[in-house]
């Protein structure tokens, strides 16, 4: 490839393409956090000034239910001092550097991670177009690759520091690139496998890698005089190879404690987390999910050795659990588990930093089951994320799905919310279990655009018990949390109604497929028909009100605007909130 060759998506025109997209969801997304407050011109029309008043940002937008601002991108204009200027989203933060709270050590790096969210932006808008309606016949990889926006929440949801344009072209999900996974030899010493019940290392990395990979993989050890027993095979991100563990990792290589291999056979593609692989070659075969230290929307995207020893048995845990509750099980929900974990540690880097350190995080991978083999004759998957896609003629998947299904929008959003909806609220009121099922988390098992079921996925890290006192076996302790009373049903408020059903919502208003009232009436009646199902829970219901007036305005851009390298601690996910007043509840009184 030519230097120029690997920037031709950087034309001009997709550049103010991009921007007007972006600061369109800045102005919609920092508007609901309540960072700014759009000045009402009448009719629809609102006004946004820079921090020195001098710049005038105008558009118009149409309010909707949990104070959602839907902006038209088309009719966004910048003016200062009477003359237009073109929508630019690096101007945008730095003219409103104030108000946002961006500071001196903070905002060079929102800049660049804006950089990157523009540049893949401007990469999608140079595919062949896609429509909806096509997607909604597509498999399961053709949506995971045809997404055109990130987190609904986040501006800055494609930052990828750390990759320069070689390595996005390679591994970014949008592009859809194959990817060979490198392999190297941990020494037991220092590495450590966990799996969980019913897997032994030496028969699951042959059926992963094939008995005549495992052989040319000995070979490679036995032709430098090591012997194969004192080491444990690890898959790792190319970039993590090339980028870090060369370097960081150099005396650990120097010593043979680790033994690059080389690539593996099989290919992968990227999923929309960026650092999770779908074997293309063997679909049936395991996710691997690998280390990668590049900052991305809000964290270091490593995977810590010692939080991967209890992986395995957490995923067990969890799926006992759903095994043995009739609710959950009526529901279809499923998870596809973590089965097996290899962390290695690096001793002297541990002894230099604290449980926090990006230093901690640079080497571990595990394997999470397929949803593949799970699927009956006629269903097909989807990652959730996709209902939330609008392709370039403005149309939703939701709504190409719906017309596919045939069935009445409200009935159609039924069979969702049972899969999805009912599992959430049945873990946390009969067992204070949350998960962080944002879109991205949840794979839908469809038949005929119908959602007939749910699969829950990245379970260790991302479910949390909020009873501190709750008798848990001893390996699985690392998940019980302390919450605050007042700040435990956030995890349904904010996670499910505010960063996801809001914008399904609004997209479905927007395209006249089913009104908000509608949608919010059938969210309140399969959450009354689950609560009616389990009548022993009731004083649970009471405790926690599902329908109560109104409920905290929790703030995601807000954390990434305060700290973009180390936004949450995960073992104290409500310490980091940030609170911004309060939403009225759109069930409330339904």
């Amino acid at each position: 490839m030519r230097p120029a060759d690997a920037v031709t998506h950087l034309s001009p025109e997709r550049w103010e393409r991009a921007n007007r997209l972006l600061v369109r969801k800045a102005l919609a997304e920092f508007a609901h956090e309540r960072l700014i407050t759009p000045e009402p011109e009448g009719g629809g029309v609102y006004t946004v000034r820079s921090d020195d008043g001098a710049t005038r940002y105008r558009f118009t937008a149409t309010r909707r239910a949990l104070d959602h601002w839907q902006i038209d991108a088309d009719s966004l204009t910048r003016h200062r001092d009477g003359t237009e200027l073109p929508l630019a989203a690096l101007d945008f933060f730095l003219e409103l550097r104030a108000r946002l709270g961006l500071g001196e050590e903070i905002l060079p790096v929102y800049l660049e991670e804006i950089s990157s969210t523009l540049s893949s932006t401007c990469y999608k808008l140079a595919k062949p177009p896609v429509t909806s309606a096509q997607l909604a016949h597509a498999d399961f990889q053709a949506i995971e690759t045809g997404m055109t926006e990130g987190h609904p929440c986040f501006v800055a949801n494609n930052g990828r520091l750390g990759f320069g344009i070689h390595e996005y072209l390679a591994y970014a999900p949008e592009t859809a690139t194959p990817v060979r996974l490198v392999w190297l030899a941990a020494h037991r010493l220092r590495a450590v496998f966990t799996a969980g019940a019913g897997i032994e290392y030496a028969s699951f990395v042959r059926q992963e890698l094939g008995e005549p990979t495992v052989e040319r993989f000995h070979r490679t050890l036995t032709d430098q005089g090591l012997d194969p027993a004192d080491y444990l095979l690890l898959p790792v991100h190319p970039w993590q190879w090339w980028n870090k563990l060369t370097v960081t990792f150099a005396a650990e290589i120097a010593r043979r404690d680790l033994v690059c291999l080389g690539e593996s056979d099989d290919e992968y593609l990227a999923q929309q987390s960026i650092r999770t692989f779908f074997n293309t070659s063997n679909p049936h075969k395991h996710y691997v999910k690998t280390a990668l230290s590049v900052l991305n929307m809000g964290f270091m995207r490593g995977l810590s050795a010692a939080y991967m020893e209890a992986t395995p048995a957490i995923n067990d845990w969890l799926a006992r659990l759903i095994d043995d509750d009739p609710v959950l099980k009526s529901t279809g929900l499923t998870i596809i588990r973590e089965r097996a974990a290899v962390g290695y540690r690096h001793l002297e880097y541990e002894a230099a930093t604290d449980r926090h350190s990006p230093y901690r995080k640079m080497l571990a991978a595990l394997w999470r089951e397929s949803p593949v083999p799970s699927l009956r004759e006629g269903e097909q998957l989807a990652t959730m994320a996709s209902l939330l896609h609008v392709d370039h003629e403005g149309r939703g998947l939701a709504a190409a799905l719906i017309e596919r299904s045939g069935l009445p929008p409200r009935e159609w959003l039924r069979h969702y919310l049972r899969a999805y909806l009912v599992p959430l609220l049945h873990c946390f009121y009969a067992y204070d279990l949350v998960f962080m099922p944002h879109g991205e988390n949840v794979v839908l098992v469809l038949e005929d655009g119908v959602v007939r079921r749910a699969v829950f996925k990245d379970i260790a890290e991302e479910i949390a018990v909020l009873d501190p006192e709750a008798v848990l076996p001893p390996e699985v302790r690392r998940i019980r949390v302390d919450v605050p009373e007042d700040k435990k049903l956030l995890s349904i408020f904010t996670d499910v109604f505010d960063c996801f059903f809001r914008f399904l919502a609004a997209q479905l208003a927007a395209e006249g497929v089913l009104e908000e009232d509608g949608f919010w009436r059938t969210v309140a009646e399969v959450a009354r028909a689950y609560q009616e199902s389990v009548p022993e829970l009731a004083d649970r219901f009471r405790q926690y009100d599902l329908f109560a007036p109104e409920f905290a305005l929790s703030c995601l851009n807000r954390l990434q605007l305060r700290d973009n390298r180390q936004m949450v601690d995960l073992t104290d996910p409500s310490g980091a909130l940030q609170l911004a007043g309060t939403l009225a509840n759109p069930i409330a009184g339904l």
